[in-house]
Parts: structure tokens; C-alpha cells; sequence
């Protein structure tokens, strides 16, 4: 950028043209080695969720295949031989009791809590969306309505709620969906609240003036005028709540009211874990080693793709922010 100003000062042309908006933002991205990092983290494990078949069918085994005969059912199913089982067939290891494969459970687990995460925030984002942009677009009773139905929601206790529902709907119902709806449909308080507030602060701006006074309807200016400028809160927001979201269905799972076996998942995995942290201690450290670092990867890029959209906002990481902040803070001056 400094470049391109002396250029521009010496009177001579800038030898580029200036990068598109998204080109700028992966740009910005790229100059945060924590954020490359942890993006680099996320495609693997989607990769790896989503190629789960063809991995399993590599190692030759199935997530639902029992295998007693390399479980010592004399010592109550600990694993036969060393590391939890590990061997050229069972990459990382067996199940204590049952003898299913660790590895095509943990890829096959992936898909499950990875896809009960981003539905989940897809729907809360929407629904955040829609409530929110009725809300400031609306008339004063129904903002105040709605408001008053978002507090409420914000006071509510989430993890009880969500206990009371998994816990009536019948076994019948698909329980992946069902948690992503729960989820999804609880958590949208967060979303509707910026939304409202920026929608509001935008209705005032002299561009939504003019598309009103043009004869344009409110639901035309919301999508043509109101949507494009809150793509960075929002985007931002969803980053920051699918990580949230994977903890939700873990600890639901933990609570024996996720997902139940024998699909497999992170955290319904962790509830079974919990009685062999001493005989078979990888059974649990696997889960949770996972969980732990897709969400710590997930918040990462989620603070990175925060201070890319928005590069005045001064990240909160200490690693791999370094250059990015001293660029930003010499754009600042140079504004001055």
C-alpha cells in the first residue's frame, strides 16, 4: 500500500490495478500466519470428514465392525497390545470392549460433529438475520416485540432447554438433525441483536435515504442496500459461533442426550471414554486431543477473519499478528 502511494505521489501511474474486495481480504488473511495456520488445520479435518469412506475402505475397516478377539475380555475389554491396539491394521488403535477401529470412528465422528456444528450455525445465523432486519425495518411495536422475545432468549438457560427438548422428542426422530435444530434454534439472540444494531445505524446513512426516497420497499433495501454492509458482523459472528457450536453438541453428547451409538461423534465418544482414562487412556485422549484442536483452530480463523474484514480492529492473538498490527498501525498514521 505504501508503494502504490509513492507511485501515485511521484505522478506516475500504480503498475496494478487494486485488488478486488475479496482479493483484499484473502490478502490480509494470508498476512496472518495463525489465521493460514489454523485455516490449514480446518481443511484438513474437513477433508478428512468428508473423504471418511474412502479413508476407512484405505485402512480396511468399518466404524461399526466388532472385533472381541482384540479386546482382553479376562481384564474387562482392554485392548490387546500396546497404545490402545495400535497396528498396521488399526492405524490408531481399537475400542475397549467392543474392538471397533478408533481411526474409522474418529473420521466418521468428524462428519457428525463438524455437520451437526454448521447447520446449527447456519440456522441460528439466518433466523439471527431475519429477526434482526424485522426488528429494525419494522414498526415500533414489533421492534419492541421483538427485542423483548431476543432478551428473553439471551436469559434463558440454553443447556437446559436444550436437555428438555432431546430428551421428549421420540428416538425415531434423526438425532444429528434434531441437535443441529436445537442448537440452531436456541442460539440466534446473538446474531439478531448486531444485526438490529447495525441495521439501525445504517438506516440513517445517506445511501439508504436515497433508496428510500427512490420508492424502493423496506424488504428491496434490505437486500440491496442493508445485506452487503452486514456481511463482515456477520461473517464474522459465524466464525466465532461454530466453534461454540461444536462444544454444544460434545457436552449434549457427554450428556448422553446427543448423539447415541452407534453413530459415532466426538463427544458421544468422550462419554464412553470416561471410565478408561487409566487402562486405555488414548481412547479418551483421542476425542478430546481432536475436539481441542478444531476449536482452537476454528476460533483462531475466526479471529483472523474478524481483523481481516475489518483491519483497523486490532487482533487479539499474540502469534502470527505481528506484521499485521505494525501494518495497521502505519495505515493509521499515514490517515493522520
Amino acid at each position: 500500500m505504501s508503494e502504490a502511494l509513492l507511485v501515485q505521489e511521484a505522478g506516475a501511474a500504480p503498475a496494478v490495478a487494486p485488488a478486488s474486495g475479496a482479493r483484499l481480504f484473502l490478502r490480509r488473511l494470508r498476512a496472518q500466519r495463525a489465521a493460514s495456520a489454523a485455516a490449514l488445520v480446518v481443511l484438513l479435518l474437513v477433508l478428512a470428514a468428508l473423504a471418511a469412506p474412502l479413508l476407512t475402505a484405505l485402512a480396511g475397516q468399518d466404524p461399526n465392525t466388532y472385533h472381541p478377539d482384540l479386546v482382553d475380555s479376562a481384564a474387562g475389554g482392554v485392548p490387546i497390545g500396546p497404545f490402545g491396539g495400535i497396528s498396521a491394521d488399526h492405524w490408531l488403535g481399537v475400542e475397549p470392549q467392543t474392538g471397533r477401529d478408533l481411526f474409522a470412528r474418529i473420521v466418521y465422528g468428524a462428519r457428525v460433529s463438524l455437520g451437526v456444528a454448521l447447520f446449527a450455525t447456519v440456522l441460528q445465523i439466518t433466523l439471527g438475520l431475519i429477526i434482526g432486519l424485522t426488528a429494525a425495518l419494522g414498526s415500533r411495536w414489533v421492534d419492541q416485540l421483538l427485542s423483548r422475545i431476543t432478551d428473553i432468549n439471551v436469559a434463558l438457560p440454553i443447556m437446559v432447554i436444550a436437555l428438555a427438548l432431546l430428551a421428549i422428542v421420540p428416538e425415531t426422530f434423526p438425532r444429528p438433525v434434531l441437535i443441529a435444530l436445537v442448537i440452531g434454534g436456541i442460539n440466534w439472540a446473538g446474531t439478531s441483536k448486531i444485526v438490529r444494531a447495525q441495521a439501525l445505524t445504517l438506516k440513517s446513512l445517506d445511501f439508504v435515504s436515497a433508496a428510500r426516497l427512490s420508492g424502493r420497499g423496506k424488504w428491496s433495501i434490505a437486500r440491496r442496500e442493508l445485506l452487503p454492509s452486514l456481511a463482515a458482523p456477520v461473517i464474522t459472528y459465524a466464525a466465532l459461533a461454530f466453534p461454540t457450536n461444536i462444544i454444544v453438541e460434545a457436552a449434549l453428547s457427554f450428556l448422553g442426550v446427543g448423539i447415541k451409538p452407534p453413530t459415532p461423534s466426538w463427544g458421544q465418544m468422550l462419554t464412553e471414554a470416561d471410565t478408561w482414562y487409566q487402562a486405555a487412556p488414548t481412547y479418551l485422549l483421542l476425542p478430546a486431543g481432536l475436539l481441542f484442536v478444531t476449536v482452537l483452530a476454528l476460533t483462531v480463523l475466526g479471529e483472523g477473519i474478524r481483523t481481516a474484514l475489518d483491519p483497523r480492529a486490532a487482533s487479539r492473538l499474540r502469534v502470527g499478528t505481528k506484521q499485521t498490527r505494525v501494518g495497521t498501525k502505519r495505515t493509521e498514521e499515514d490517515a493522520a
